[in-house]
């Protein structure tokens, strides 16, 4: 396997966006929506084909499990082989899945073929954002001057994580859209095509060849799979699982708590309020100063999203439902840049693309865990005991900042 690396330049090397161009950042964003439109669009088809809203709630929970279970080896893969054979592979069988999911939703096929599929289409979901991760990371420890790494590292983090947030709202958005105008199986034959269209653009593009220097010839690591399973990484794992666990039980209490007041439509647009502070606080992280060590920034963080979550459990207005998910975008946006940028940071030699989809997977299986949990007790229990569990899933989030807090030490905050 051909390394693509190129040695750093005595002269000053040119920013990111020039290093890997404008379009590479369109096409990785673009490339994101199907991902994000998945589970809405299989609970909606599912929902609407087989008038079972608990059949929806598992068949996106398997989803979610398909991904936990393949999303690392996905990975793996990439860093063996490259990302790009990967993701042509993933593309094609991802759509091909998306595809087979319409056809037997409103056939006579049992349940169990129905959650059978859902698992294929988590198994095979395009690591696009896990992997654009790696890639940025590549180029900024490979093309750029050491004494830039870190800044530019942090602003990466900052834009991957607001892109994350931006594509979860619009990928929504555009199911309910093309549910309503054509037909609820339309979100996932659109999310096909967008796979083989952008997935495929995002597989080759140019840096879609680029491998760890760290890696041999023959595409092996000089690190070994047991570093993947070392504390200081499995508590980002752990942290970032209770991020993706936030927004499912989040959405799923949050549409509860709106139809109770008959404002279930409205419940999207509330959930944007949250999103929308919080990709902005990502961004925000760039702007932080370097002796804020991303230590203090986690714990800090998600310090602010536990309190914000405990006001969710106080509100009885939609006003004050905006103020908590106000608060909790602040929280929330810079913790995930952060625990992705510990991610990036404490990958083994060679196993980026593998520890960053172990963290996108985190985020998506528990976004599916809690979503399907917090259904369940939201339809026996009702809304507030329902509520309860984003103060769970946050207090994880912040109890795992803590832990991690000791793992790192004073004399290597960043690391």
């Amino acid at each position: 396997m051909t390394q693509t690396v190129e040695k750093i330049s005595s002269s000053p090397s040119p920013s990111l966006l020039r290093t890997a161009g404008l379009p590479y950042f369109l096409i990785a964003f673009a490339a994101r929506l199907p991902f994000a439109m998945m589970v809405v669009g299989v609970l909606t088809l599912v929902v609407s084909a087989r008038d079972s809203i608990s059949l929806g709630g598992l068949t996106s929970a398997s989803v979610g499990a398909g991904t936990a279970c393949f999303g690392a080896l996905i990975g793996a893969a990439a860093d063996r082989f490259g990302q790009r054979p990967v993701l042509l592979v993933i593309a094609a069988a991802n759509s091909a899945m998306l595809l087979a999911l319409a056809l037997v939703a409103y056939s006579d096929a049992p349940d169990g073929a129905v959650l059978a599929v859902a698992f294929g289409i988590g198994a095979t979901a395009p690591q696009v954002a896990p992997m654009s991760r790696s890639r940025l990371v590549t180029l900024i420890t490979q093309r750029m001057e050491p004494s830039r790494r870190e800044r530019t590292l942090s602003s990466t983090m900052a834009y991957e994580s607001a892109a994350d947030e931006t594509v979860f709202v619009v990928g929504p958005f555009i199911v309910g859209l093309l549910a309503s105008a054509l037909a609820p199986w339309a979100p996932l034959v659109g999310a096909a095509v967008l796979t083989v269209l952008f997935v495929g653009a995002f597989a080759l593009h140019p840096s879609g060849r680029l491998v760890a220097a760290e890696r041999s010839a023959d595409g092996t690591a000089p690190s070994a799979v047991r570093e993947l399973f070392r504390a200081r990484l499995l508590v980002v794992v752990v942290g970032i699982f209770g991020v993706g666990t936030f927004f499912g039980t989040m959405l799923t209490s949050l549409t509860s708590f709106m139809d109770d007041r008959g404002l279930s439509e409205r419940a999207g647009l509330m959930y944007g309020v949250m999103g929308i502070g919080s990709a902005a606080f990502a961004l925000g992280v760039a702007l932080l100063p370097a002796r804020f060590s991303l230590r203090a920034r986690w714990a800090t963080f998600s310090a602010i999203l536990f309190a914000g979550s405990l006001l969710l459990l106080a509100v009885d207005d939609v006003a004050g439902m905006a103020g908590a998910l106000a608060l909790i975008g602040v929280g929330i946006g810079p913790t995930l840049v952060t625990q992705y940028s510990f991610g990036a940071t404490r990958s083994p030699a060679g196993r980026t693309a593998t520890v960053m989809t172990m963290l996108g997977s985190g985020v998506i299986v528990g976004q599916s865990l809690g979503a399907a949990v917090t259904g369940e007790v939201a339809e026996r229990a009702g809304t507030h005991p329902a509520l309860l569990l984003p103060v769970l899933a946050a207090a994880v989030v912040a109890v795992a900042g803590a832990v991690n807090w000791f793992l790192t030490g004073a004399r290597n905050e960043n690391r």
